[in-house]
């Protein structure tokens, strides 16, 4: 069996615990979780003939790198940056958080989550900005941990890149 640690980034409030809620129990926590610290799960994932235990770090959510961050990405394999679709800071806040990891732990595999396609009406993302990510190879998926639409494709995503290498 593989086994591969990966790390929910982002600001506060763009839906990290809610992203790991919906993909490990397929299910929204009916209030507000603050993560204080870091929540650690884990899902058996099948890739190709492959068993992959997934070990989710969902980290406390700030804009900015800490000691404890620090040592909290230390060994993971994979990042999902996370970013909330209504709120344009947040994707500003998650490419200097991707620009930081790999500056720390060197390129990694990773995928940007823009959360909320749910309220796709109140979006005020950039497309232009999204588009140019695009061409600088990230990879953006929009997904909703509220109806659970691009989730799955969140995690199968960036387990095929940390798996296939």
């Amino acid at each position: 069996m593989i086994q591969k640690k990966i790390c929910l980034v982002g600001a506060l409030a763009v839906g990290k615990t809610s992203l790991v809620s919906r993909f490990v129990r397929s299910m929204f926590p009916e209030r507000y979780l603050f993560t204080v610290g870091v929540k650690i799960d884990r899902k058996l994932v099948r890739y190709g003939d492959d068993d992959v235990s997934l070990v989710i770090w969902d980290l406390t959510g700030e804009d900015a790198f800490t000691q404890v961050r620090a040592q909290y990405l230390r060994g993971s394999a994979g990042f999902v940056f996370v970013v909330d679709g209504t709120r344009p800071h947040t994707l500003d806040a998650a490419m200097r958080l991707q620009q930081r990891t790999e500056l720390e732990y060197g390129p990694l595999p990773f995928v940007l989550a823009a959360n909320k396609c749910d309220l796709r009406d109140e979006w005020t993302l950039d497309k232009d900005a999204l588009t140019g990510l695009t061409g600088r190879g990230w990879s953006g998926i929009a997904c909703s941990a509220l109806d659970g639409t691009g989730v799955e494709h969140v995690f199968r995503t960036l387990t095929e890149r940390m798996v296939a290498g």
